[in-house]
């Protein structure tokens, strides 16, 4: 079956950038040649392709549902709402540390998966995508826990139940403005993880 390449993608990038700032302090040589951790690598790969894919997907239905499809035109909006961007500069230090690259990973897809709540109310007919969609990022953080453990790197128990509140609308239109940004820094997240598993790959 044809596996849809956004949302899925996103998620894959992130876990295959996971892998490759663990690795970053070990021996490249050594860890390429791994055959185990390549495969761990060219399926999340694919992970990451299908998330993204489905992300993508509930950005078309935004766009064409409520005619919001362009950031630049929601920015002034967008200062009346509380979307944080999950931060991932541990992923980018040159002087990176796998464990705390891999938590940002785990932690980000922790606050993306609970703001995709939003998302479920506000496209009830799409409820099927968004469940999907969590479980696969469920499963992604799984990976990227397993893969820490595998490494020996300390790894972060989350709680099966997302604590964090969930943001709050004052209106309709800000829901829907809410729900565009939770997408767009949902998919720049999942590229930044896929850019650093794509790297990984490559050493």
């Amino acid at each position: 079956a044809a596996v849809p390449t956004g949302g899925l993608a996103l998620l894959l990038g992130v876990l295959l950038w996971a892998p490759w700032r663990a690795l970053h302090g070990a021996p490249l040589t050594e860890l390429s040649g791994d055959q185990d951790f390549q495969l761990f690598l060219q399926r999340n790969l694919e992970f990451t392709r299908k998330i993204r894919g489905d992300v993508a997907a509930l950005q078309r239905v935004v766009c064409d549902t409520f005619q919001l499809c362009k950031e630049e035109e929601l920015l002034l909006v967008q200062q009346d709402l509380d979307i944080a961007q999950a931060p991932l500069e541990q992923c980018h230090k040159r002087t990176f540390q796998a464990e705390t690259c891999f938590s940002q990973i785990r932690a980000g897809l922790r606050i993306y998966h609970g703001s995709l709540a939003t998302i479920r109310d506000l496209l009830p007919r799409h409820a099927g995508l968004v469940e999907t969609l969590q479980l696969d990022m469920a499963n992604l953080s799984s990976n990227i826990q397993q893969q820490m453990e595998d490494l020996g790197l300390a790894t972060v128990t989350y709680p099966t139940e997302n604590q964090d509140p969930l943001p709050t609308f004052s209106s309709r239109f800000h829901h829907q403005v809410g729900g565009f940004f939770i997408l767009a820094k949902f998919q720049r997240f999942l590229e930044t993880a896929y850019r650093a598993l794509r790297h990984l790959t490559s050493l």
